[in-house]
């Protein structure tokens, strides 16, 4: 099926090559895998890509625990249990007991969909590998029954990774891969305007200059991201404060640094200026 030409959406803004790279994906139909600092919208590309598309979207947010075909389905073995006690239930149907997951419901949709495989690395090794078979057929069995589902349509497949693990490489080969990098200051001025269109100008200048000069500050154990300025931003905003001030102070700086150690690191450095 055609799409039109992802180039992000009013709430998204996309770099030119990160379009480029979703629209090689959605063409070759490969999954594209993305990785980034945290808070770089890896999560939020999915999403763009699916409202900008017309697309269902359908999310998997994967866990330390997740197997792989959680998310073609689940055979809900306890509940068919409790029903065959109580008899209140036929359970001789197992088809009732199955539950499509996030690939399931897209290959089983009518309708073209995103799926989003959030995180992947947060899984066991083998879990991107067990993916393998039915990423590259586009189908799956149900064991319990012998069903075979195959797509109706070939969903886009947005994969996001933090680096906690390597990835193997067979499952590397089948992707397109795009490294979200950290926005320049253009980019983030853009960013903030989309979030906040009537903000001061003096309000994001001063914001801006004294974000980027905190994640220069080498010690930092976890430097705040985009999500984080847009917090900040808010903060600041909200709390009427005034743009000549940042000059000198960090108000609510809770709300960019979330480590005790960083915390302490820049006020230590703000005492001895």
């Amino acid at each position: 099926m055609d799409f039109p030409p992802y180039d992000g959406t009013p709430d998204y803004i996309a770099s030119p090559a990160l379009s480029q790279i979703v629209n090689v994906a959605v063409g070759l139909g490969r999954p594209l895998l993305v990785r980034g600092e945290p808070g770089t919208g890896k999560t939020l590309l999915a999403h763009s890509i699916a409202e900008a598309l017309g697309l269902e979207l359908h999310a998997w947010h994967v866990k330390s625990t997740s197997k792989a075909r959680e998310g073609l389905y689940t055979y809900d073995t306890v509940q068919r249990l409790n029903d065959s006690r109580f008899q209140d239930r036929d359970v001789s149907d197992i088809r009732s007991y199955i539950r499509h997951g996030a690939l399931g419901e897209a290959f089983a949709s009518e309708r073209p969909s995103v799926v989003l495989i959030d995180e992947i690395d947060k899984a066991d090794i083998e879990f991107p590998n067990d993916l393998l078979h039915e990423l590259d057929a586009m189908r799956f069995a149900i064991h319990e029954t012998g069903d075979e589902i195959a797509a109706v349509h070939r969903p886009v497949v947005v994969i996001t990774s933090n680096a906690e693990k390597e990835l193997p490489d067979a499952f590397l080969r089948r992707c397109v891969f795009h490294y979200i990098a950290f926005p320049d200051q253009a980019m983030l001025t853009e960013i903030l305007k989309v979030h906040f269109p009537t903000l001061e100008e003096d309000l994001l200048s001063a914001a801006l200059i004294r974000f980027l000069a905190l994640r220069d500050v080498p010690e930092l154990r976890k430097r705040p991201s985009t999500s984080e300025l847009v917090d900040w931003v808010s903060a600041l905003n909200r709390g009427g404060i005034d743009p000549a001030l940042l000059a000198n102070e960090l108000p609510f700086l809770g709300t960019l640094l979330k480590k005790e150690q960083d915390i302490d690191t820049v006020t230590r450095r703000a005492r001895g200026r």
